[in-house]
């Protein structure tokens, strides 16, 4: 015994253009909108984004000069610079609290590196 239901129907999608799929494709690498997100405001399917996300993405990244392992390594050399300059900075710092007797750090650090401050100048006093 049929029932009286209609057959599911296939949702129709617009035909979407090359630069739009890059600019879906880059908001969503960027972290500015979801796939949800992009699906529900271009009529789009998840589907289809994430097929362009497989497809286009290393496409753009070409574009933009750069590869993902480039990308990344120029990040841990950043990182690596970032450390040095805080260790610098916190030396400085325990030698200035050192010789001037005062406790900058304590009044205008984050608690975090006021005690890493800290701890420096009981190692340097040693």
């Amino acid at each position: 015994m049929k029932d009286n239901i209609p057959p599911c129907q296939k949702k129709q999608y617009q035909k979407v253009s090359f630069e739009l799929k890059l600019m879906i494709i880059d908001q969503i690498q960027n972290g500015q909108i979801s796939v949800n997100y992009a699906a529900k405001s271009y009529n789009v399917s998840r589907s289809s984004i994430d097929y362009w996300l497989k497809k286009y993405s290393t496409l753009e990244q070409k574009k933009r000069g750069m590869s993902k392992q480039d990308e990344i390594k120029k990040l841990k050399d950043k990182i690596e610079e970032l450390e040095f300059v805080k260790e610098f900075q916190r030396d400085y710092i325990a030698n200035l609290e050192n010789l001037s007797g005062l406790d900058l750090a304590k009044k205008h650090l984050p608690e975090a590196l006021a005690k890493e401050i800290e701890k420096r100048k009981r190692d340097l006093l040693k």
